[in-house]
């Protein structure tokens, strides 16, 4: 019962997992929020212009199946995810896309929400090296139309995660 209602407390306060992770860690970051348009045709591209921010420094959340395991590549909207290379930064040999059901059922998050932080299972993550190019990047803060604005090394130490060239433009 305690855990329900820690869920509906951090619902009240506005939090999401992704928050909440942040703020216990300590963490340095902002949280922006739009308005989510359901018509729009790419929920990173919806996020940059809402924000006014290039959409080299803001970041989707992408779940990928490598070798059977599911893994969270984060790269920057402006560009698509390299599975190829996706594979190799974490020693395997063949990736794709992971079903949009078993994406969200381990995270925790709904397409389109999926943050790197704060997942319901932490899974194997690998953030795109042009990341390092900035001062701070966008992420999903857990749910559409909320965003949250980090150091790139922020999200590094707290995901655990793999630094590699994973996007092409």
């Amino acid at each position: 019962m305690a855990k329900k209602a820690q869920k509906a407390q951090r619902q009240q306060a506005g939090g999401t997992p992704a928050t909440v992770a942040l703020t216990a860690a300590g963490a340095g970051f902002t949280l922006h929020s739009y308005e989510h348009d359901p018509a729009h045709p790419s929920y990173g591209e919806e996020a940059a212009e809402a924000m006014g921010v290039a959409p080299e420094r803001v970041f989707k959340t992408l779940v990928a199946d490598v070798d059977g395991a599911l893994t969270v590549a984060v790269v920057p909207v402006s560009g698509s995810l390299d599975l190829k290379a996706l594979a190799a930064a974490v020693g395997g040999k063949r990736a794709a896309m992971a079903d949009p059901a078993a994406a969200e059922r381990t995270t925790g998050y709904v397409r389109g929400g999926i943050s790197p932080l704060g997942q319901r299972r932490k899974l194997p993550t690998v953030l795109d090296a042009s990341a390092a190019g900035h001062a701070t990047i966008c992420v999903s803060a857990g749910r559409r139309g909320l965003e949250v604005e980090l150091a790139p090394e922020t999200l590094t130490a707290l995901t655990d995660a793999v630094v590699a060239p994973i996007s092409r433009s």
